[in-house]
């Protein structure tokens, strides 16, 4: 791969966060621009994902990779619970 083709841990990141937006009904879809039905329990599982990924990464992420993914992981899931309070998970 060139250095230009290789995946950096934060872009990875950065796109299941994007993902979790989207299926929280928070933003459009980076491809499209529309808006997609929330979607609670695709964004349980891409949170959820998230969480096992700082679970199994502890101490081995630079320091601006942990403090990324410890702001999103925070971030979603105080987004999670409010969309949530608004539309139950059935």
């Amino acid at each position: 791969m060139g250095e230009q083709e290789q995946l950096e841990f934060s872009t990875y990141l950065m796109s299941l966060a994007t993902s979790a937006l989207v299926q929280l009904g928070e933003a459009p879809d980076p491809e499209t621009g529309e808006a997609h039905p929330t979607d609670l329990a695709a964004a349980r599982q891409t949170i959820d994902i998230l969480g096992l990924l700082q679970g199994k990464t502890d101490g081995n992420l630079t320091e601006a990779e942990e403090r990324l993914l410890r702001n999103l992981v925070r971030d979603l899931r105080v987004r999670f619970v409010n969309a949530n309070k608004r539309s139950p998970v059935a």
